[in-house]
């Protein structure tokens, strides 16, 4: 029989393991994004967690994915639909089966297809495959008594035994793709440092999966992705969106030589955020949990009265809550980076599902006039980059910013290469200087810019006050004259006009010169919409891409980019509010729209579908 395995090499592969949100299915799918990372393979994941807090065990509702892409080469998305499918129940291979390739491999849970099991799944009969009309490969192993056999001696109790089978899957997964075990190894003793004999057994049953499919051959084939894209040398590391962005935030206060403060309030999904800058306090983070989402934009707004970089992070139902404090924040011109975690909407909508619909209510979400930078990040390592020039805007202009990320990305993860922070650009706060104390008033501006000047409380000579209503120009202090906030309303949108002087020029990828459709996108689609001009291209068709990262002001390259080509597309995750925006900011602009609602990421076959028919007609 060992004569007869094959170990065939890939380009690329795409896992999904899936079990009840209890199973450990995220834990066992972010080890091995990272055991693949170590060899040098480009990774890119989604983790696709339930809405309920626990559902009950075995239930449809209550199923956890997190799929793994990884690749020879460099990788943009989770891949459409998985080669392998780990589903611990009868529930996870009935939710999650569609989401297979058709010559997928399927590795299940025998233990966990009893007759229960199967009626909680909603199946009819005895034979859920057949059932489902499954013509794959399945390969049923015995994971749940194989663990309780292999942790007999261990001195856990069944239940505490059963909670390392998400590890057997694990080392199943890891044999089968010729991994080294070493890696994970080092993972699970970091997890469970404070319970050693915890960490050792997952350790012993992860090893005892992988010797499982060496000894029983579980398929006929093991396979393996050898790196072919050189990596730039650094030191790499597996990273979230929501931690590339805590970092970048961190690394911009850094930069600009202040404290950070973040006031925030618990939301999924951008809580991470919270958690990982409360670790950091050496580094002049502070964070305060508020007892509410307004509050935690408004200590924010505070704090940015006091000198800090300011910040406060939220999803879409927090922004609706935190508006008027950051009205405040636009009046009295303050910086402040307000961090929009994307989710599905309205109301609670679909708290762990990932969409684009808070781009209006970023743009224009406020009463008055009360103009705001938009950017958008648009993958989990870009993160990094989209937080530190958010706050650099905020810095340097004396304005709030929005930073948009979504669930998907935030959540999602890929190999990210550690920055040299001496490579990023100064940030340089507009702040007073001792020779203007005798003129100086709070609205004075540079005149290139039209940005105020910054007296930090404190500053000897320039006590001063600004507030909610609105002041005089001239004065800084309260005015209702009509002419005054005419003007004043004037000077708040010419200053975050003028930021498009300090942006970067709008990126077209692909077809530059002669693309016959060009597709436009914002923000976490990038990836998607990347893969599937590069296939349009590579079937003969001339396309042309252009993903739009800064928003509000959009780039000042944007008007030429969107009037150049035959036919241009909009492709976002609503029902078509940047394509609506980007009609009002450039006049007489043809644009199609791609619009899906669906709280899951693109699926790229249906992109280029889409596509290839518009250009068709």
């Amino acid at each position: 029989m060992a004569d007869e395995m094959m170990v065939k090499e890939l380009e690329q592969v795409a896992v999904r393991f899936s079990g009840d949100s209890g199973d450990g299915m995220q834990l066992a799918g972010n080890i091995f994004s990272n055991v693949s990372a170590t060899v040098g393979n480009d990774i890119c994941t989604f983790p696709d967690y339930p809405a309920d807090i626990r559902a009950p065990q075995g239930s449809l509702t209550g199923v956890s994915g997190f799929q793994v892409h990884i690749g020879a080469n460099k990788i943009f998305t989770p891949g459409d639909h998985c080669d392998v499918l780990v589903a611990m129940n009868p529930s996870a291979l009935k939710t999650q089966v569609k989401y297979c390739k058709p010559n997928a491999l399927i590795i299940t849970d025998l233990d966990s297809f009893d007759t229960k099991d199967l009626e909680k799944a909603k199946f009819t009969t005895n034979n859920p495959f057949e059932e489902l009309g499954i013509k794959n490969q399945v390969i049923e192993v015995p994971i749940s008594s194989m663990c309780k056999e292999s942790l007999k001696d261990s001195g856990l109790d069944n239940k505490a035994a059963l909670r390392c089978k998400n590890m057997f899957a694990l080392g199943l997964v890891c044999w089968l793709f010729n991994r080294n075990l070493s890696v994970a190894e080092t993972m699970l003793r970091a997890k469970f440092a404070r319970k050693p004999d915890i960490a050792e057994a997952n350790i012993k049953v992860l090893n005892d999966g992988y010797n499982y499919g060496a000894n029983t051959h579980a398929s006929t084939s093991t396979y393996k992705i050898e790196s072919k894209t050189p990596k730039a040398k650094g030191l790499y590391t597996d990273i979230n969106g929501n931690k590339a962005t805590a970092y970048g935030l961190i690394a911009a206060a850094e930069k600009a030589g202040l404290e950070l403060y973040l006031g925030s309030y618990p939301i999924t999904p951008a809580t991470d955020i919270l958690h990982e800058l409360a670790k950091h306090k050496s580094l002049g983070v502070k964070t305060v949990q508020c007892e509410d989402e307004i509050a935690g934009c408004a200590s924010a707004v505070g704090a940015a009265f006091a000198g800090d970089l300011a910040v406060t992070t939220t999803s879409g139902p927090g922004v609706c809550l935190k508006s008027e404090a950051m009205n405040l924040a636009v009046i009295a011109e303050l910086p402040l980076v307000v961090v929009n975690v994307q989710r599905g909407g309205p109301s609670t909508g679909l708290p762990t599902k990932s969409e684009q619909t808070d781009l209006l209510q970023a743009l224009y979400g406020r009463n008055g006039e009360s103009p705001m930078p938009v950017i958008a990040a648009t993958s989990p390592t870009n993160c990094f980059d989209a937080a530190y020039m958010a706050a650099k805007i905020a810095l340097e202009h004396m304005t709030p910013v929005v930073l948009l990320t979504d669930a998907f990305i935030a959540n999602g993860s890929a190999a990210w290469k550690l920055p040299d922070l001496k490579e990023y650009p100064a940030i340089k706060p507009p702040y007073v200087t001792p020779d203007m104390a005798e003129t100086w008033t709070p609205f004075q501006r540079n005149e290139e810019t039209g940005v105020r000047y910054w007296a930090v409380p404190g500053t000897e000579g320039f006590m001063h006050r600004i507030g909610g209503l609105e002041k005089s120009n001239e004065t800084g202090v309260i005015s209702t004259d009509p002419d005054n906030h005419q003007k004043m309303t004037l000077l708040r949108q010419a200053k975050i006009d003028k930021i498009a002087n300090s942006i970067p020029n709008v990126e077209v990828q692909g077809d530059v010169d002669d693309a016959d459709l060009l597709i436009v996108g914002w923000g976490g689609t990038y990836g998607h919409l990347y893969l599937a001009m590069d296939y349009m291209r590579q079937h003969g068709k001339k396309v042309a891409l252009a993903h739009f990262q800064y928003i509000n002001p959009l780039p000042k390259n944007a008007a030429e980019v969107l009037t150049k080509y035959k036919k241009v597309v909009v492709a976002e995750q609503n029902l078509g509010q940047f394509a609506g925006y980007l009609r009002m900011q450039v006049p007489g602009v043809a644009l199609s729209q791609f619009n899906q609602v669906k709280g899951q990421p693109f699926v790229t076959r249906e992109l280029v579908d889409a596509f290839t028919k518009l250009l068709e007609e």
